[in-house]
């Protein structure tokens, strides 16, 4: 009898890296995880408030609007204009997710059919590579800068007539890095010029250290060609909530209904609930404990001073992460493993967004307090010097 077979397109997509990571971890008791991208706080207690007599009410226990609860939308198209400039009366509609994963589908769903492609600055964040594969469309990856900026000329020769869109991530995952309102504004121009969206991903939007953050929907005329993506999971310690929202086109409007209700229907009610008692509490919740955040990556930054002579670390202003380059021949998967088992710290290997050639590794320092940030950077140190041998 023949075995039923599993779609060669899923076949094809690469394994998710964090809970790779995440089991050898559990495999090795007393690791420290430099590895997935989360903060160390939870939720404001207004969001629990906000929920507290959720179960009361016959209504919350329905689908709700497959656009989002309209008290939702209502705080989010005012955070939009009072901190992205992004003014949603003006040809733009929002639609709340299940995160911003969600999101970045939705939209593929919407602008992109079999055999199209989107490009990637590299590194690219795994999940969009991802993604586009599953819908049988192609990831065109464009190379940054040493220091993981933006390449416009390189994005520019990289559309031809089957590009639908180009993407950016900023602050990075997993690189750090901040682009610049110039980059930003010159990437969102080609897309103009070119008849093709710009996905803005700004999950990272309040993380920041000496850089500012620009949201491309802000340009003027953007509307048409501009997907904005945003999170709840970062900021206000929501990612077990699953919110977040994108902001887009009202021509696509119709086509990210249609996915997100043959997927998702609306996002979790009660998730949308405690996402109001967030909204209503401000980017004055994240912006305080950022100060912890910016000190554990002083403290992370001062260690890996250390092994400079082996390893770079290029300059990353924005989110929670730090992309290492360093000096071995060996692949960067295998220096993974080999930190775990021997040293019992974890990291990314940079595989997972693209870096096949050297050996790249990305340590997230968000989760962390600032006594186990020291200790586990400095097993990544001694690690790092005698899996090199220097």
């Amino acid at each position: 009898m023949p075995e039923p077979k599993v779609s060669r397109r899923m076949a094809a997509v690469q394994a998710p890296i964090i809970p790779v990571i995440a089991e050898l971890i559990r495999n090795h008791p007393g690791t420290i995880s430099l590895g997935q991208g989360v903060v160390f706080y939870g939720p404001p207690p207004a969001a629990a408030e906000e929920i507290r007599d959720f179960f009361a009410k016959p209504e919350n226990h329905k689908y709700g609007p497959v656009q989002g609860l309209p008290r939702l939308l209502e705080l989010i198209e005012e955070k939009l204009a009072a901190e992205n400039g992004i003014d949603c009366a003006g040809g733009r509609r929002i639609v709340v997710t299940a995160g911003g994963n969600m999101g970045f589908l939705n939209a593929l769903f919407a602008i992109a059919d079999p055999e199209d492609e989107v490009i990637l600055p590299l590194p690219y964040y795994f999940n969009q590579e991802m993604a586009i594969r599953m819908l049988n469309c192609t990831p065109v990856l464009v190379p940054t800068d040493e220091n993981y900026q933006l390449r416009p000329d390189l994005i520019k020769s990289a559309i031809n007539e089957r590009t639908r869109a180009i993407v950016t991530i900023s602050p990075n995952n997993p690189s750090g890095a901040v682009y610049s309102e110039e980059a930003l504004r010159t990437v969102n121009t080609i897309c103009r010029e070119h008849g093709i969206y710009h996905i803005s991903d700004e999950a990272y939007e309040y993380f920041t250290y000496g850089a500012k953050h620009f949201s491309p929907a802000a340009v003027e005329n953007s509307a048409p060609h501009t997907i904005s993506l945003f999170s709840l999971s970062k900021a206000y310690g929501f990612a077990g909530w699953r919110i977040g929202y994108m902001v887009i086109p009202d021509h696509l409007y119709e086509a990210v209904l249609k996915a997100q209700d043959t997927n998702l229907i609306c996002a979790p009610s009660i998730s949308q609930h405690a996402a109001v008692g967030a909204l209503s509490t401000g980017s004055a919740y994240c912006r305080e404990r950022l100060e912890t955040i910016a000190r554990v990556r002083g403290i992370v930054l001062d260690e890996l001073r250390s092994v400079a002579d082996i390893c770079r670390v290029p300059e990353a202003s924005g989110a929670f992460y730090l992309l290492l380059k360093l000096a071995t021949d060996l692949d960067s998967m295998t220096v993974a493993q080999r930190l775990i088992r021997e040293h019992k710290v974890a990291v990314i290997p940079g595989t997972a967004f693209g870096l096949e050639k050297g050996c790249y590794l990305r340590v997230a320092y968000g989760a962390l307090e600032p006594g186990t940030a020291a200790a586990g950077t400095r097993r990544l140190v001694q690690g790092l010097h005698e899996i090199t041998g220097a």
